[in-house]
């Protein structure tokens, strides 16, 4: 064990009382406290031993160092020492995390009656505290005839250091009511306290206290100012209290840039700050940087994060963990995967930390990703990072699930989902609320409303976002009384809803058509929880008067709202008055979308297939010449089926699967029973990955990428498994309805989610009610 501080040990308590020189005394003082010395009549060790006179003669004999368990054995057979000399023992106790050491230096101290030495106390007091004994620390420190104002924040101290800030802040207004004055210290550490315990309004009548006594110049002290304002999310309060502290030290700094970096509307604030440091002439630390990273991260800016990168070779501080992890976390967001991946390895001691920021930086790229394809890519990445972490020696934590439960979500990777949920249960993380959160949303998103219900109400915890996520899912479900039923419980539960959540319930009004409670909710919304609706909320209501037909209810809506539709409602319009057979309103709609010049190439599909089928070519050849001169290209049409692990992938009137004659043969076979039972095709635009591809749009409709898969599906699962498909754009009509009446005729669940919404077919129906923006 390592040696511990310096201490002068004698034989018995005649040997306490001997004389010791001045200058003895004043060499022990100058002792190195690097180690524990005892009187040896041998020699010295290492020169480091200071000299005290023997009863023998007078003789003076060298101490030599003990180590700690020498030390503490002499203490335990009753050796006397000097009460001063207990002190930096008690540092070796804290140093060493030994709670068993300290109270045996503790019994050592009542036996010898030390303990009644104030200075000796409260460093027992302050031993007891860093050992993680607070109730041990509360009774050494009540049973004291005397405290001084060491004492107090000895204790408040170790309350907050053992999470225990409330207790912390009771004993400061107690040490206030026994007329005690804090020092600059005490104030420190109640106002860390105050942070932990996110007591704001004591902190802040701790700020007037340290502007009364003059100490909030200190720097320790605007320090702990400013992470209290920080932390409570008021970044104003703590500048003005930044700008107030004359000498910022990097502490100061660092807290304030990291405040920045977590909220992404104060990063150029952020970056701001650290100029000003660098012109400051104060030196970044790793922590500063880790910061710094991050907040080029959150802006997206490779160019200024290579900078920093090379600012930290500069100072060498470039295989710092946390620096590396923000560093790969940026080049990830930008799409940098291979540099990204040289970072991850080419780190030796790689944390769950690294691990988590590898996966959560390829979730977070599949979101913006140039296409699908390339989203599809990342999420197959990600799989295989987490399965190479459950192969190391380290194990997921809440963060690596919920991670990998978002990329199964997004993917629609139902047997990687379940296998993560069988993982949460056998590691315990299952109750934590943001897995299971990520959990219901995993199913919500797979289709699976029976498997998302179950985890929704075996959670003990839940949280608005859970709440908010199991409404949605009935409502996409085609469920809508039981979303609207959850929601007047979540109410009941007394958790407040936010705009997401109405967008959710008044969606379940719209697929219903309960008109009187949509406006009802709507109305709510604005008057008791004061939230101003936005386009999603005016969408439903919108979308909730065409599916009833009430399509003049819809216009006259816009009209007395006042705002403005977006592309997304004006599409929906088009689509709704093409369904109901008003194509007087829905050209009127479709004139009010191109004067949007609209940038979505869907939109223009929407409108081409509208014309097509009412033979209006005029107007398809301006809907062709408006997208040459957008340069919005083709169409790209895509479908996703993972049948036992594997994924399958199709384009548009595909062939290149081995299977391929099959396929075609089972879709004609499946497509001429259709008909007899009132199937009718629909003419639409050609989909197609190719511009020379000229095929008869009637030619190309069996030919779409997600009646390919289904037909991959029936033949390769068994009997009355649920088929689940990706698709990267918006369904068409003519597959949305021959679809419908493929789940009747092999008496399967289809499900189908596109880039609008989810489609479960089953028994020649669909979730969505049949209304929805299909192409």
């Amino acid at each position: 064990m390592a040696s511990v501080p310096s201490l002068a040990v004698s034989g018995g308590a005649a040997a306490a009382s001997a004389s010791f020189p001045a200058a003895a005394r004043a060499d022990a003082r100058r002792q190195p406290p690097s180690s524990v010395a005892v009187a040896d009549k041998v020699g010295n060790s290492n020169g480091r031993s200071i000299q005290v006179a023997q009863n023998s003669g007078g003789m003076e004999a060298p101490l030599r160092p003990l180590d700690a368990e020498e030390a503490m054995g002499m203490l335990r057979e009753g050796k006397t020492v000097r009460s001063a000399m207990y002190v930096p023992l008690l540092h070796r106790c804290v140093e060493a995390g030994s709670l068993d050491d300290a109270r045996a230096v503790h019994g050592h101290m009542v036996k010898t009656g030390t303990g009644a030495d104030m200075f000796v106390a409260t460093s027992l007091v302050n031993a007891y505290m860093r050992c993680g004994a607070s109730r041990d620390a509360r009774t050494m420190f009540d049973r004291m005839p005397e405290k001084n104002v060491v004492t107090w924040t000895a204790l408040i101290t170790g309350y907050t250091l053992n999470s225990q800030p409330v207790a912390a802040l009771e004993v400061f207004v107690e040490m206030l009511e026994d007329g005690r004055y804090p020092s600059h210290f005490t104030l420190g550490a109640t106002l860390s306290a105050c942070s932990a315990s996110e007591n704001v309004g004591l902190g802040k009548q701790v700020h007037g206290y340290t502007i009364k006594y003059g100490a909030e110049w200190i720097t320790s002290i605007g320090n702990s100012l400013c992470r209290l304002y920080t932390k409570s999310g008021s970044l104003e309060s703590a500048m003005r209290t930044f700008r107030r502290v004359p000498d910022k030290n990097v502490i100061t700094w660092t807290t304030m840039i990291s405040a920045c970096a977590e909220d992404e509307n104060f990063v150029e604030l952020g970056l701001t700050l650290f100029v000003d440091m660098l012109m400051d002439g104060v030196m970044p630390n790793e922590f500063t940087l880790t910061s710094v990273m991050s907040l080029c991260g959150i802006r997206l800016d490779l160019n200024l994060g290579k900078q920093v990168q090379a600012f930290c070779f500069k100072i060498g501080c470039e295989t710092n963990l946390p620096v590396k992890n923000s560093t790969m976390y940026l080049y990830l967001r930008k799409g940098e995967t291979e540099e990204a991946m040289q970072l991850f390895e080419g780190i030796d001691d790689v944390s769950i930390i690294t691990w988590n920021a590898m996966i959560s930086g390829y979730a977070q790229i599949m979101e913006t990703a140039k296409d699908d394809l390339h989203a599809r890519s990342r999420g197959f990445q990600a799989l295989k990072i987490f399965r190479n972490l459950k192969r190391s020696s380290l194990k997921p934590d809440l963060f690596t699930f919920s991670s990998i439960l978002s990329v199964c979500s997004a993917m629609m990777a139902l047997e990687q989902g379940e296998q993560i949920h069988s993982q949460t249960i056998k590691t315990g993380f299952l109750s934590d609320v943001v897995v299971n959160s990520a959990l219901v949303n995993m199913y919500n998103k797979c289709g699976c409303i029976e498997d998302a219900t179950k985890a929704f109400v075996e959670m003990s915890i839940r949280t608005l976002v859970t709440w908010t996520s199991m409404i949605s899912g009935y409502s996409q479900h085609g469920r809508p009384q039981e979303a609207i039923q959850l929601f007047e419980d979540m109410r009941f539960a007394g958790i407040k809803p936010n705009e997401i959540t109405f967008v959710s319930v008044l969606s379940a009004c719209s697929y219903a058509g309960l008109v009187d409670e949509a406006e009802r909710y709507f109305n709510m919304m604005k008057e008791e929880y004061k939230i101003e609706p936005v386009v999603d909320h005016y969408g439903c209501m919108i979308d909730m008067f065409v599916r009833l037909g009430r399509l003049d209810d819809a216009f006259s809506f816009i009209k007395r709202t006042g705002f403005e539709p977006n592309e997304a409602i004006w599409s929906s319009l088009v689509a709704g008055c093409r369904s109901h057979g008003n194509m007087e309103l829905a050209f009127y709609a479709a004139d009010r979308l191109l004067e949007l010049n609209p940038k979505g190439i869907e939109t223009y599909v929407l409108l081409l297939n509208m014309y097509i089928s009412t033979g209006r070519w005029h107007d398809v050849a301006r809907v062709r010449k408006l997208m040459k001169q957008e340069d919005l290209g083709i169409l790209r049409d895509r479908s996703w089926i993972t049948i036992k692990d594997k994924v399958y992938f199709f384009r548009a009137n595909d062939k290149t699967h081995e299977q391929s004659d099959d396929l075609y043969q089972l879709l004609e076979n499946l497509l001429e029973k259709a008909k007899t039972i009132g199937y009718e095709p629909y003419q639409n635009a050609e989909l197609s990955d190719s511009e020379d591809d000229e095929k008869s749009a009637a030619g190309s409709l069996k030919h779409h990428s997600e009646r390919l898969a289904v037909a991959l599906g029936l033949l390769q699962t068994p009997p009355g498994a649920t088929i689940r498909i990706t698709k990267n754009i918006t369904m068409c009509r003519d597959c949305h309805s021959s679809i419908k009446f493929f789940s009747l005729l092999a008496n399967r669940e289809i499900v189908v989610r596109d880039s609008k919404r989810l489609h479960k077919f089953k028994d020649g129906r669909c979730s969505c009610g049949d209304f929805s923006s299909l192409l």
